[in-house]
């Protein structure tokens, strides 16, 4: 995610994340199917199912129903120090559909912006794909590989993201190295990523109640002493006006908790652990303001496929990472990424450590995806196994500028690297969003994994 604060802008009610596990009401993974394929184009169907990050849950205490977390306070009585909220609280289970908007069918995921429960409103979700056990989430590694999936946005506006991609996130949630989390991946525990977010409740099995802070203008969201960190592939970012591919990179492996100058906050934003600005490749920000859109070369009005390919520098899986291509299949035509048009670089259609080297200095941005590593650290990550990460969000803090607009708004919009999309600086703002937009969905489908040129017809 790019802004810095991109993750503390996930709005939603009724939110919770817990340690313990609660009984009262129960916890069924919607099943989404899942393709592996092989040389050649052979695909095997795989069984899979996903789970609700623990964010979005329930959070009561173990002993009845009373809630520990209301609206963006902590019950002081049951969490008087994190530890002790850790023991005292119990994350439960989700009615998906009902309460979060979650739906599945067959190979599709369908996200719902606003979903109106029996108790609450919701606003937006996030979701994590599990592997066959239905207990543990499933490990990516796709160095040498490709990505695929189809993706229809077209009731997705200014404001939004539909997103899909990979964090660093521990298998099985963080329960074996945090015995205080008794949830684990089947509550969709564990969560992270280069915006080493401070909303998350509980991290490394301990409530993130230290120095809470409700948000100013969320009134279901605040922050806590520590953020929660690692490295970040984020496939796609969009809406139907923009989309962004974007590696993020840390100087640290796996979850990691974060706080005071590690985490990269405010002015200290390029002093942290993480890099997060990413390398973003956005086809309007590299200048091709034609290519993807309604009723363009991509056209975001209908479904489309779309392709990431992960290359290494000897075209094995273990091998360095040197280079990210995308391209796009709709009506059976394959579309090739746009190219940069951008005054002092060249002709890129694809992220390298030479493209993105080239983007900052054009765009005078600071690079600290150089001096974390660049895409050798991300193929690290990747060694190592990513998480998939499905969500729906909305943006408090930047008003998905940095996506879809122009952003800074303060900087001149003929400026290279400003403008990135044609919504206007004054959309996005989450209420109008929410109250103009509720029935919004993204809805991701045919996801398929394999090597190079085994997904998808050429």
């Amino acid at each position: 995610m790019f802004p810095s604060v991109a993750l503390l802008s996930l709005s939603f009610l009724a939110i919770a994340y817990g340690q313990q596990v609660g009984t009262l009401t129960a916890e069924t993974h919607p099943k989404l199917s899942v393709s592996q394929c092989s040389t050649g184009g052979s695909c095997q169907t795989l069984q899979r199912s996903v789970v609700l990050d623990s964010n979005w849950r329930w959070l009561h205490e173990t002993s009845g129903s009373t809630n520990c977390y209301t609206g963006n306070t902590w019950d002081a009585t049951i969490c008087p120090d994190p530890v002790t909220c850790a023991e005292n609280c119990a994350v439960d289970g989700a009615d998906y559909s009902g309460t979060y908007g979650i739906t599945t069918s067959g190979n599709a995921l369908t996200l719902k912006f606003v979903t109106n429960g029996p108790y609450s409103t919701n606003i937006g979700s996030r979701v994590y794909l599990l592997s066959d056990d239905d207990e543990n989430y499933e490990m990516f590694s796709l160095k040498n590989q490709e990505f695929t999936f189809d993706v229809d946005m077209s009731q997705l506006p200014c404001g939004l993201n539909g997103a899909l991609y990979f964090v660093e996130m521990d298998q099985d949630g963080g329960m074996s190295r945090f015995p205080n989390n008794k949830a684990g991946s089947k509550y969709g525990t564990g969560y992270c990523d280069t915006q080493c977010p401070h909303d998350i409740k509980f991290i490394n099995g301990e409530a993130n109640i230290l120095n809470w802070t409700s948000s100013a203008n969320d009134p279901n969201a605040g922050s806590g002493q520590y953020g929660t960190c690692c490295n970040e592939m984020d496939v796609w970012e969009a809406n139907s006006n923009g989309a962004a591919v974007t590696p993020h990179v840390c100087s640290v492996q796996g979850q990691t908790r974060c706080e005071g100058t590690d985490c990269g906050d405010g002015d200290e934003r390029y002093d942290g652990i993480c890099d997060k600005d990413g390398c973003d490749f956005n086809s309007w920000r590299m200048g091709d303001q034609t290519f993807l859109g309604s009723g363009l070369t991509v056209d975001t009005s209908s479904k489309f496929t779309v392709v990431t390919q992960f290359m290494t520098s000897d075209n094995t899986t273990s091998g360095t990472l040197s280079e990210i291509r995308r391209l796009y299949v709709q009506n059976g035509q394959v579309i090739a990424n746009s190219k940069t048009t951008i005054p002092g670089m060249d002709s890129f259609d694809s992220i390298t450590d030479d493209f993105c080297n080239a983007q900052k200095t054009a765009f005078g941005d600071t690079n600290s995806f150089e001096k974390l590593g660049g895409l050798p650290t991300m193929g690290e990550a990747f060694d190592q196994g990513m998480v998939l990460v499905m969500s729906v969000w909305d943006d408090h803090e930047a008003n998905m500028l940095w996506l879809d607009s122009d952003y800074p708004t303060d900087a001149n919009p003929s400026s290279p690297g400003v403008s990135r999309g044609p919504c206007a600086t004054s959309s996005g703002v989450p209420a109008t969003v929410e109250s103009q937009s509720p029935g919004a969905t993204v809805v991701f489908s045919n996801l398929k994994f394999g090597p190079i040129g085994s997904t998808y017809a050429s």
